[in-house]
């Protein structure tokens, strides 16, 4: 999301102006909305046209890894989503993005100059975001093995990756326009009552999310099944067994139904994470055919970016915020990561802890364990890479993420399309199987096999 500004440096270290946003777009800030401010603030807020780099390398490092699960993650089970508790390398991308987006708005919106006008340009923004997404995983592409396109409107997925980072761009934003106080932080408790507001909305946010994943009725349900057999001519109804609250398995649990309600059950990801459980597949925790005597939700779909639990992924952006808050109030680099690793560690120990309470890891239903070890690992790793980069200043060895991070929207549609992979597999040698998207993951197979760790691993 939009991430430009002026951040207060100490005269011997270099000042960090500005950053590019999540979707790939800058924003300028408007120095004048600074005018009232006093010249000794103005001075640390205003310098030379500088990034900040740590957060580009942190977003081209999460489009890395989201290249990474995604085309190899068919290949290496235990690199692909958790089948639906737990925690793998994938289930990080998602926060990863939510994340910067918070940081990169707390930047931006450090002192807009007129809140209605900054307003209007969020709306758009998200606005433009969400039919991006909705374009880009509506149905309208497919993969790389079935290289047609179209949708059925009355089939469309709604929600996905990019309308969820709209959602939670556009929510962090308000609070951050209209909700932090005119307060000069001059002390720990100034910087409580500038943004203690919008820490009161995150736990509102929380409570109705908690409330409803663990007191909503849950009531039976029916969807309508492919044929899996020849003697059925077309789908069939099948019928979910629930009839109780507070379930966090697959057939059962409150967000799933949420989006069922509201959105429509052809409207929701036909291929959930949950088909690779031991329950729905022989080759678990792979996708396979289904094992005897399989429960009928097997096939049932589900949105891994449903409407409840992304009121919970709206909490990851706030967390995000509030390290840029840390990043713009608190002088000295070395200050800024010992705030940011205790905020870190605070949040990783959170979830453990939580986990340990009953309230298991889960990226599809966004649990708030889940919200806490990857806003965690988040603050973490920007941590570790503004210490190298912008403290450091170890710049070279990662100039190709941080031309990743600040092309994120590109790369994005070129990956979540298979556009690129499809136009790789294009050349291929004598035999289309022989293409190099699929000789390289071959090759990476048989060197897993062959090590010691693959070994152990297969």
């Amino acid at each position: 999301m939009p991430a430009q500004i002026a951040i207060e440096e100490e005269q011997q270290q270099q000042p960090l102006l500005h950053s590019t946003t999540t979707d790939g777009i800058e924003e300028e800030v408007v120095t004048s909305s600074l005018s009232n401010e006093p010249d000794a603030l103005k001075r640390k807020l205003i310098g030379s046209n500088q990034r900040l780099l740590s957060l580009d390398v942190f977003r081209g490092l999460t489009v890395a890894l989201m290249i990474l699960v995604d085309d190899a993650g068919g290949a290496f089970p235990s690199i692909n989503h958790a089948p639906w508790f737990g925690v793998t390398i994938a289930d990080f991308v998602m926060p990863f993005f939510l994340f910067g987006v918070g940081v990169s708005i707390s930047l931006v919106f450090k002192k807009a100059s007129s809140k209605s006008l900054a307003t209007k340009k969020v709306v758009l923004r998200t606005v433009k975001l969400f039919l991006l997404g909705l374009f880009l995983q509506g149905g309208y592409f497919h993969g790389r093995n079935n290289l047609a396109y179209g949708v059925d409107v009355a089939k469309i997925r709604w929600l996905g990756v990019l309308q969820r980072i709209s959602i939670g761009y556009l929510l962090a934003s308000i609070t951050e326009i209209w909700l932090v106080r005119n307060v000069m932080v001059d002390s720990p408790t100034a910087f409580v009552q500038k943004y203690y507001i919008q820490w009161i909305i995150a736990t509102l946010l929380l409570s109705l999310y908690m409330c409803v994943l663990y007191g909503l009725y849950v009531p039976n349900w029916e969807f309508q099944s492919p044929s899996l057999t020849l003697s059925t001519n077309g789908p069939h109804t099948q019928i979910v067994h629930c009839g109780v609250r507070g379930s966090l398995e697959p057939p059962c649990n409150a967000v799933g139904y949420i989006d069922r309600y509201f959105l429509g059950e052809p409207h929701l990801y036909r291929r959930p994470v949950y088909r690779r459980t031991k329950e729905c597949s022989v080759n678990s925790p792979d996708y396979g055919p289904l094992p005897p005597h399989s429960p009928e939700w097997c096939l049932a779909p589900f949105d891994p970016e449903g409407i409840l639990s992304s009121l919970m992924a709206v909490l990851t952006c706030i967390v995000g915020l509030h390290f840029g808050h840390i990043l713009l109030h608190h002088k000295g680099q070395m200050h800024r990561v010992v705030l940011w690793s205790m905020s870190s560690f605070a949040l990783l120990f959170s979830g453990f802890v939580l986990q340990l309470l009953g309230i298991p890891f889960s990226k599809p239903l966004y649990t708030l364990s889940y919200m806490c070890i990857t806003a965690g690992a988040s603050g973490l790793f920007l941590t570790i890479i503004f210490y190298i980069v912008d403290v450091k200043h170890f710049r070279k060895p990662v100039v190709l993420l941080q031309w990743m991070g600040m092309n994120a929207l590109i790369i994005y549609a070129l990956a979540a399309c298979d556009i690129f992979p499809a136009a790789v597999q294009g050349f291929y040698w004598r035999s289309p199987e022989n293409n190099l998207v699929d000789g390289l993951e071959s090759l990476l197979q048989s060197v897993l096999r062959s090590s010691k760790w693959g070994t152990l691993y297969w």
